[in-house]
């Protein structure tokens, strides 16, 4: 298997945790708390960043290089983009266009898959070339 694809496959296995995290502070908020859709799922988004990022400097990208600082900083970054896609299709699904906060969720957590896995593989862990030449 080539090995960006076994990357990914590593990456959405690790990202089931953050997911998981995303998911539960969804519904605990939409249905126990009574906050919007887009606002639940953002926190979520953001506590489970946390995990994502430790499982992914330590497992999926272990082979990186690079210390936390430099790439907790690109993580973030990345991370940050995908927060605003995240929650900017969860208000526009759910606020404009009525989605029930389930289907809308999926769709925002497929497209926020691509964009954090290609942000994370070619940018954030970065493999190191030999003699420090990227």
């Amino acid at each position: 298997m080539h090995n960006t694809v076994k990357k990914f496959f590593i990456f959405a296995a690790v990202g089931v945790c953050g997911t998981a995290i995303q998911y539960l502070v969804l519904w605990l908020g939409v249905e126990l708390l009574a906050l919007k859709a887009a606002v639940a799922s953002g926190i979520g988004y953001a506590l489970g960043s946390v995990a994502n990022y430790l499982l992914n400097y330590f497992l999926t990208f272990k082979q990186h290089g690079q210390p936390h600082r430099e790439a907790i900083s690109k993580f973030y970054t990345i991370t940050g983009i995908g927060w605003c896609i995240n929650t900017g299709l969860m208000a526009i699904l759910v606020g404009h266009w009525l989605w029930g906060y389930w289907p809308a969720q999926l769709l925002a957590t497929a497209v926020g898959l691509l964009w954090n896995f290609s942000g994370s593989h070619w940018w954030a862990f970065r493999q190191k070339q030999v003699g420090g030449i990227d």
